[in-house]
């Protein structure tokens, strides 16, 4: 099966569950409370639908009598009906006497309000079933967490236990680090792994704990520091420095043809400026080889010839092999993956840090997991709402992603760790995203109803049904932005 196809089914299979279970918060409140859920459907039924029941047989099977049929040829209430649509862009609980996104006949609502709808409840009631949505998706990421420390357990590598430390690029030498420098911990405490978090410690920091040849100093980090800056700059600010040892060859490929071997360590790559001149370029890391190979491949869209290209691709490696140097000539192919995504390939397979360090792992038991699962989850919360604030610039708003690029999150192998892990990432992003006071999410039902019950007096229906619309068009637009990136980077139009 292709990683495509293995993405695309975690993906609709994570947003199923997340899906199901938010509007499942909604109607439990909803039923808890005798409001009545005309429907409720996972994915949105325009027009058309996949499925959908109103168990209709249970009815039966309690001996009740069908539904009468009213005047205006509908039918009195006979359940819930639910349902799966075609269009997986979220779903919906469709509560009686309340305006939302599947409700605007503001007619319909000048009645007196009947017992069993939304409208004529108590705020604090209306409130809880607003509020049950974001509840069962917080509450869903802590349990998923949880679970997973409690059957896995927890492998990460110590960003101290690095033995070459890290490969920094031109703006972390400019702030004071070096290559080979071991990172231990800002002013605040120390770093725990390599990731976002790290990023975010270095950046509310005033000063970084080092190790460098073997003795400890501090860098001093300016104020200015952007995450946006320090994880889009190519290359990243740093990366864990790993040597550019061959791990695997793969067959009928450039380096196998050359004689490469595994275990050959790559120290340099030359170019040819002529046939008896080359310019050598030292590489002490995975991470100078691949900045190496992204300039031949931008050198390779401003060649103009034939032979440019040829020269371009075939390239000098000097490697040592059981202490000894030599040096091989090496003709790269292009992968072939189209697009932009198609770079000079040389066919070998790279060392990974995990060959240096043992990762640290952890196992936890059924009490233990409870606070590690959700330490782990406010953690997640707290990076994502403190990354919010760069949305709202113009770099930020070029790295928003649709659903090309939550979907390119997932592993390309089927691979139930990392599937449970990103469910609950995504869980939590659901949550906030939903409690945020914009009109047609779940946040701007409960600011109006905050209004209620501070004010004691509810906003009129016609205003709530144009900030319905207002909140509909915010999401439309978001959602055009995010998908429309993930189509400019697919083409290499934007990065």
């Amino acid at each position: 099966m292709s990683p495509f196809l293995i993405r695309t089914l975690e993906f609709i299979l994570a947003i199923t569950i997340l899906v199901a279970l938010h509007e499942g918060g909604h109607f439990f409140f909803s039923k808890l409370f005798g409001v009545r859920v005309n429907k409720f459907f996972v994915f949105f039924d325009y027009k058309f639908k996949l499925f959908s029941t109103n168990f209709n047989w249970w009815r039966k099977l309690r001996g009740l009598p069908p539904a009468k049929k009213k005047e205006d040829g509908s039918y009195e209430y006979d359940g819930t009906e639910y349902g799966i649509g075609w269009i997986p862009l979220g779903g919906y609980c469709q509560i009686e006497g309340m305006i939302d996104e599947t409700q605007h006949d503001l007619d319909k609502l000048q009645t007196p309000p009947e017992p069993w709808e939304f409208r004529g409840k108590p705020t604090w009631q209306r409130l809880l079933i607003m509020i049950g949505g974001v509840l069962v998706n917080f509450l869903l990421a802590l349990i998923i967490y949880c679970a997973v420390f409690f059957t896995w357990g927890e492998d990460y590598i110590a960003v101290r236990d690095m033995p070459y430390g890290m490969k920094f690029n031109e703006q972390a030498k400019e702030i004071g680090f070096k290559d080979g420098d071991v990172l231990l911990g800002t002013n605040e405490g120390d770093f725990r792994e390599f990731g976002a978090q790290m990023f975010r410690d270095i950046i509310s920091s005033k000063e970084v704990r080092i190790k460098r040849d073997g003795k400890e100093m501090t860098v001093n980090t300016p104020a200015d520091l952007s995450l946006l800056t320090m994880l889009k700059a190519d290359p990243i600010f740093c990366r864990p420095l790993v040597p550019a040892e061959i791990d695997t060859i793969l067959q009928a490929t450039p380096a196998q043809k050359a004689g490469l071997k595994k275990g050959d360590k790559i120290i340099a790559i030359g170019s040819m400026e002529s046939k008896d001149s080359v310019t050598w370029t030292e590489i002490d890391s995975w991470n100078a080889f691949t900045y190496e190979v992204g300039r031949m491949n931008d050198m390779l869209s401003d060649s103009k010839t034939s032979a440019d290209s040829a020269r371009i691709m075939t390239r000098q490696i000097a490697y040592q092999r059981n202490g000894q140097a030599d040096t091989v000539a090496v003709t790269f192919t292009m992968s072939g993956n189209g697009g932009k995504d198609d770079m000079p390939v040389m066919g070998v397979g790279m060392t990974s840090i995990a060959k240096y360090v043992k990762p640290t792992h952890i196992d936890y038991n059924l009490l233990s997991c409870i606070p590690a699962g959700c330490g782990y989850a406010f953690g997640m919360l707290g990076g994502y709402v403190s990354d919010l604030q760069y949305v709202f610039s113009a770099e930020g708003a070029k790295s928003l992603g649709g659903f090309g690029a939550i979907g390119s999150m997932f592993p390309p192998v089927w691979d139930w760790y990392m599937f449970w892990m990103m469910t609950a990432f995504l869980s939590i992003i659901l949550a906030f995203m939903n409690i945020l006071p914009i009109p047609a999410l779940d946040g701007g039902h409960v600011l109006f109803l905050l209004y209620e019950m501070i004010f004691r007096r509810k906003p009129s229906d016609k205003f709530m049904l144009y900030a319905e619309y207002v909140g509909m068009s915010i999401l439309l637009l978001l959602m055009v932005v995010a998908n429309l990136n993930d189509i400019l980077r697919f083409f290499g139009i934007m990065y």
